[in-house]
């Protein structure tokens, strides 16, 4: 990571974004275009393609489908995967040679939602009050109906990129497992999607107090850890209760870990993360630059504020579901706890299971790491990503930065970098800080936000497909 030079390049390519003089870009794609995105994007999402109650491969041959209509012919679709039900789609565009592929990644599954948690149908597109609302409007379906879109519109403005454009949209990231389709692409189809680099999801927008600040350029990740906290027991009648409680044993375990938190720190990433946005944030611009130099109190201060910058700052492990119990008139025989964690890529996995068997700290509590885990490396800091991504994004929003960061999730981009593609997060869709709502309850995303992010998006493409004059 040394070789980023983050503070040094990015001062230097803002500087000369800044004073460079040429015409605004477009704050949004003509009518005609934004209304082809839209269609695209209430397709998708209206194709339920949870990891479990839906399927992948509907929301693949719908893609199929408006690629032939626009005259993509059926040598340059593929569609396949490791299941019937979740296939991918990949699209190759073909440009002049002269430079490798540029891959753009989205995926097409959405975590599920169940109607009675939802305010509204989540898998129909509802416009209200500004927002695009439904399952995937954030992640990732706008980004997938983006690329779409604004490659049918490369094809039908006759644009002859300098390399091939390809386009992947795959199944399976939320739920990981055997039928990822990153994973299945890259063991039996590497042909199809070896590239240069690839921009995918996990940078996007951010606004605080109705102020864009930043559009994040993702370059590293947090890894995924799931553990099982399992309990074993054997009951009885519930007329006569015992302190030897499954259930009980497990609530006291999970208590622990509630009240528990992985030391906090930064990397190289994080530490550049916090210098670049400290002079944005003025209120906690002196804590932010304490941060970026390691200073422990104004990490528990800055920890404080968000539960992003906490993400940012630690590892995290949080119980996400529960099972116990066999009858209401029987004392449980089990009581289980799934347990996720995002793990900074300088923690090892031993050292994470060692620590959560010493929270847990009863040996009635069984902890078992349910996968193996890997993790991947950074993306080194392209000046060419990074000039293209300030380039761009200080036309549409002047005076907003672009910074490189660590996103606290977990992305596809992480087996790309293992595979030797480095990936970038990128999106130029806005959201507000304080109104995440990724995976939960009335996802949703500004209608200007996703109409920009399609303007910022097929200019970003544009330019790093075009050879410097």
């Amino acid at each position: 990571m040394s070789k980023f030079h983050l503070r040094t390049s990015l001062a230097a390519l803002l500087l000369s974004s800044f004073a460079a003089v040429s015409a605004c870009a477009q704050a949004t794609r003509p009518d005609s275009e934004k209304q082809l995105a839209h269609d695209i994007y209430k397709q998708f999402v209206e194709i339920q393609s949870g990891f479990t109650t839906g399927s992948t491969t509907p929301v693949a041959e719908a893609a199929a489908a408006r690629l032939r209509a626009a005259g993509f012919p059926d040598a340059d679709i593929f569609l396949g995967g490791a299941s019937p039900k979740k296939e991918n789609v990949v699209v190759r565009y073909h440009g002049s040679g002269k430079r490798k592929p540029l891959l753009l990644l989205a995926h097409i599954d959405v975590v599920e939602a169940k109607r009675e948690d939802w305010s509204m149908d989540p898998f129909q597109l509802n416009e209200k009050d500004g927002y695009f609302y439904g399952r995937g409007t954030g992640d990732d379906k706008a980004q997938a109906a983006i690329w779409l879109a604004n490659l049918i519109q490369f094809k039908k403005e006759g644009f002859v990129p300098d390399r091939d454009i390809i386009v992947a949209l795959t199944a399976d990231e939320e739920g990981g497992g055997p039928f990822n389709g990153v994973a299945w692409l890259i063991k039996n189809h590497r042909d199809l999607i070896d590239a240069e680099f690839c921009l995918n999801e996990g940078g996007w927008g951010e606004i605080v107090n109705g102020k864009y600040v930043a559009n994040y350029l993702q370059v590293s990740e947090k890894y995924v850890m799931n553990f099982r906290l399992e309990v074993h027991n054997k009951g009885g009648h519930s007329s006569l209760p015992v302190a030897d409680n499954a259930i009980y044993h497990l609530a006291a375990a999970l208590s622990r870990l509630s009240n528990f938190g992985f030391p906090l720190k930064t990397n190289e990433v994080t530490a550049a993360y916090f210098r670049q946005i400290a002079p944005l944030d003025p209120a906690n611009k002196e804590d932010l630059l304490k941060v970026s130099l390691g200073d422990p109190a104004a990490m528990q201060r800055v920890a404080a504020l968000t539960p992003a910058w906490n993400a940012v700052l630690r590892t995290t492990c949080v119980a996400t579901m529960l099972e116990g119990g066999h009858a209401m008139n029987a004392l449980p025989q089990l009581a289980a706890a799934s347990i996720n964690c995002r793990v900074l890529p300088e923690d090892a996995p031993q050292y994470v299971e060692e620590t959560l068997r010493k929270v847990v700290a009863d040996d009635q509590v069984s902890v078992k790491v349910l996968a193996e885990p890997e993790r991947g490396p950074a993306s080194p800091l392209r000046p060419d990503v990074l000039a293209a991504a300030t380039r761009v994004t200080s036309k549409m929003w002047p005076g907003v930065a672009v910074v490189p960061n660590m996103v606290m999730g977990a992305t596809d981009g992480r087996m790309l970098r293992i595979a030797g593609i480095p990936t970038y997060g990128i999106q130029g869709i806005f959201i507000d800080r304080d109104d995440i709502r990724f995976h939960g309850r009335d996802e949703r995303v500004f209608v200007k936000s996703f109409y920009q992010g399609q303007a910022f998006l097929f200019d970003l493409v544009k330019s790093l497909c075009s050879s410097p004059n």
